[in-house]
Formats: C-alpha cells, structure tokens, sequence
C-alpha cells in the first residue's frame, strides 16, 4: 500500500510524523465530557468491551457478580457518543457506541465539538500506541489501578485527517476489518468444534470405558445413571483424603490454572509471557503437595481437579486430595476433567455467597467407583495418546488467530496514523461482521471489578 506524498513531524510521543495535511489537537478541542445522568433509569442498559466495543448489556446473572439494583444516577449515553473504561482506557476499552443508552456512572462519556466521525476515533483510541499513550499519562500506583481521568484525557492530543478522509478510512477499515473477523470467527468454530469432540472423547472414554462390548449397569447415580458392569461405586472418601500437611521450606510455589494445570507461578509467567503478583501471604499456612496429588481450586467447578506432578505447596485456599488406596493417576487427571464429574461437582455448590470455594465436603458428596487397576491404565495410555491431537491441532489454530489479529491490529493502527493512504481505495459493498469474543476473555464492566473505588 502507498504512502502519503509528503509528511509532517507530529512532536507527539505516539507517532513520528503524519500526513501533511492532517491535523493535530487537543483533546479538549474536540471533545467535551457529558455530565448527562438518568433520572429514572429506565434507559437500555449498555456495555463497553474492549474487543466488541458498546453493545446492550445481557442480563444473564454471573457467578459471583451483582448488578445495581437502581439505575437511576447512571451516565447517559447518545449515539456517537464516545464511551471510555477510565481503569482500562490503557488496554484499548473505548469505543464510539451506535445505540442510545446508559452505562455505569464510573465510565466517561464525552461528546463531539465539532463535526468529526466518531468511528475513526473508536479506531484511534483503540491502537496500541496510543493505548501506550493513554497509560502513561494515567494515574495509579500499578497496572490494575491506572485510571485515565477526564482532565487528563482532555489534555493529551489527538491526530485527525479532513473529514471526507475520516469518513473513507470508516469505511476502509470497517471493509477490512469485517473480512478479517470472519476469518478469525470461521477459525474460531473449528476451535470450538475440536474442543466439543475432545470433551466428548474423554467423557465417554472414562465413563463408559473405551470397548464398543462394554457391558453397562445401574449406578443410582444422578450424574452418571449407567457405567460399566465391573465398575464398583464407592463414597468418594473411600478413594481419597483430605490432606493438611504444611508447606515444607523447599517447596516450590504452586499455581492451579486450567490452562497448563498445577504449575509454579514463575513458570506460568513464563508461558504467558506477563508478570504476576506473587501471592506470599501466610506462607505459613500454604499446603504441601506430592506428586499425584489432586487439586481443588478456586475454578474446579469450571474445569476440574487439576493433578500435581511434582512436590511444591499451594494456597491454603485450595483443598489437597491424596488417594487412599493404589490408584492410575493419570485416569482420574481424566476423570476428573470429564464434562460429566464436573456437571456433578457443580450441582454440590449454590455458588451464591460472592467468591465461594469448592471444599473436600462439596468434593465427597459425587461417589467414585473402584476400577480394575489394568483398566484404569488402558484408558489412561488411550487418552494420552488421543488427547494431544486435539491440544495439537487447536494450539495451531489458536497461533493463526494471533498472527491474524496482529495483522489487523497493525493495519488499523497503519492507517489511522496515516503511515498508508487509503483515499483512492474503492469500497465496495460488503457485510458487516463484528469481532467474536472466545468465552474464556477477560473482559468485565468496571462495576464488575473488585478493585473499582
């Protein structure tokens, strides 16, 4: 794609140079922040996402979170409006909202002064240098706490082309930009795919066995009414314990995540490439842990019981199980992640107290079975040589969607800096597809967030 004909030093930090004949102002020209609060609350409640952008709230109830039970003081929002996650305005959650509506009064609104496209500027403020931009010039002691306040936001500059410009880079971008969404949603179904038959290979593999001949009987089991013949129930207690042993000064930090499983913190870093807080309180309560040892974590009621590989020392927030008797860990590391067991460790809890654990007495009211050792063995060797095909093939998948996204992500910020020209670019009639976010992104209101002030 071609470059602009001649091009001007901006003087901003964000951007080296821009089109000649482009604009720079401060926010505060262009913009003025809407104070417009509900009186009766009665306005469709909206959302802001940093991937999506403003789209009407669902109200489906979410474990552990509680909407406001009055709307009445919530800012107002028009179309055009320009809505901004003050707490994450540094991570691109602004958008330009297409609806009439209302939003948490802990949000910023600000309207135009002068006759711009407000598209553009939900393009603009998303980038990641101006997102740079933004967090440097937040407040806050550290990352989750930054807050990009109004004064602040209205004293930092923006750049802007004419507006018959704006409007053909609208229009460029929403072209490309939608073309590129469907790519990454078509690749996002086969992921979804993949992971329903893994799910279903494992479910059945360690509830029904893994012979077409399995002669099934009568459990009086809720969760799992049939099982095989020589499969013999047992309370769950009967297979493992409670175990309480304190941490032993040379054990290594533990982290349960669903993603990599029982893992040390530092390495989990490492894996997803950021730093965490540590955690280090009460180090003198944490748990010691033994190879083989299962997990209970404050998400098990989402994924499972997660297997620990290695001696090390977890929370005291999680619960320790150690078998009873001689047991194949590696089919209860798959019975235990089984849609079934997990179907049935949900149904133990109500969830409704605001952060509720998953305890060993939620853990002892799913009974287990006593399997033949030999079994136990041949469908754990059947899922481990199974299961990775499936990890494989969605790991590759999941890379094509990054490498897509950086893709779109650097041509958006490309062309609303004007490092490409895209004037003479013929739209041509297109559909519009809206970025599909994958359920496991973290990407809550701010009346959502615990940290909200």
């Amino acid at each position: 794609m071609k470059r602009y004909e001649a091009y001007k030093p901006s003087n901003l930090p964000w951007v080296a140079e821009i089109p000649s004949g482009w604009k720079i102002s401060k926010n505060s020209q262009l913009f003025r922040e809407s104070s417009e609060l509900s009186e009766k609350g009665e306005e469709p409640l909206l959302s802001l996402s940093q991937y999506t952008g403003i789209s009407y709230k669902s109200n489906a109830a979410k474990i552990g979170m509680r909407e406001a039970d009055s709307k009445i003081g919530y800012r107002v929002i028009h179309e055009d409006d320009i809505v901004m996650n003050i707490m994450l305005a540094w991570n691109g959650s602004t958008a330009v909202s297409p609806f009439d509506g209302i939003i948490s009064p802990a949000y910023a609104v600000y309207r135009q002064r002068t006759a711009l496209n407000p598209k553009y500027f939900h393009y603009l403020f998303r980038i990641p240098a101006i997102c740079s931009y933004f967090e440097s010039n937040s407040t806050g002691l550290i990352k989750s706490r930054l807050r990009l306040y109004s004064d602040s936001f209205m004293r930092l500059f923006s750049i802007f082309p004419p507006r018959e410009e704006q409007d053909q880079i609208v229009r460029y971008l929403d072209w490309q930009v939608s073309k590129i969404n469907r790519l990454i949603a078509a690749k996002r179904k086969e992921i979804a795919l993949l992971k329903e038959h893994r799910t279903a290979k494992i479910n059945q593999a360690v509830t029904t066995g893994i012979h077409c001949d399995t002669q099934l009987a009568y459990t009086g089991y809720n969760w799992l009414p049939y099982a095989p013949a020589n499969w013999k129930p047992v309370p769950a207690k009967a297979l493992f314990r409670n175990i309480t042993e304190l941490r032993r000064l040379d054990d290594s930090m533990l982290a349960a995540t669903q993603k990599y499983g029982l893992i040390e913190q530092t390495e989990y870093m490492r894996l997803e490439g950021r730093r965490i807080v540590l955690a280090n309180d009460n180090l003198d309560k944490w748990l010691h842990t033994e190879p083989n040892d299962f997990i209970i974590s404050l998400r098990s009621f989402q994924g499972g019981l997660e297997m620990c590989s290695k001696p090390g020392c977890v929370t005291w927030h999680y619960v320790v199980l150690r078998s009873r008797r001689n047991i194949y860990p590696d089919f209860y590391k798959w019975f235990f992640k089984s849609a079934a067991y997990i179907g049935a460790l949900q149904k133990t809890s109500d969830f409704i107290r605001d952060g509720q654990d998953l305890r060993f007495s939620n853990f002892v009211k799913v009974s287990l079975f006593i399997i033949p050792m030999d079994e136990q063995r041949e469908i754990a060797e059947y899922l481990n040589q199974e299961i990775p095909k499936y990890d494989v093939a969605i790991s590759n998948l999941e890379k094509q969607i990054d490498q897509i996204t950086e893709l779109r992500t650097r041509l958006i910020s490309d062309v609303v800096t004007g490092q490409v020209d895209v004037q003479e670019i013929e739209v041509p009639e297109f559909e519009r597809f809206e970025e599909v976010v994958p359920t496991d992104k973290d990407d809550k209101d701010v009346e959502e967030r615990k940290d909200v002030e």
